[in-house]
């Protein structure tokens, strides 16, 4: 097997409302999903985006930064809501009272 070829498949996504960034990879095996991050380069290239515990996933299941990766996982960064869920449906509801 090729050096290239080595490792484990993953993709790091990243969505905006007008922009999407999806970086396919090799990782080691064992590598983690904040390693897996920072190889991707995004963030470099996005230095405001925030990765912690609170903000990624694989496959819309929540994760750490320290989580295992197995091949063919998509690590997901996820953005800071803008408003919280519970505020505006106490809101709409009361509208409709």
């Amino acid at each position: 097997m090729a050096e290239a070829d080595a490792g484990i498949a993953v993709e790091v996504v990243y969505a905006l409302p007008e922009r999407f960034w999806r970086v396919a990879l090799r990782v080691p095996p064992g590598c983690s999903v904040g390693e897996a991050i920072e190889r991707s380069g995004l963030r470099a290239a996005l230095p405001e985006l925030r990765v912690d515990d609170a903000h990624v996933g694989i496959f819309s299941r929540p994760a750490t930064l320290a989580t295992a990766l197995r091949d063919g996982d998509r690590i997901e960064i996820y953005r800071p809501l803008q408003c919280d869920p519970k505020e505006v449906r106490r809101q709409r509801a009361a509208r409709a009272r």
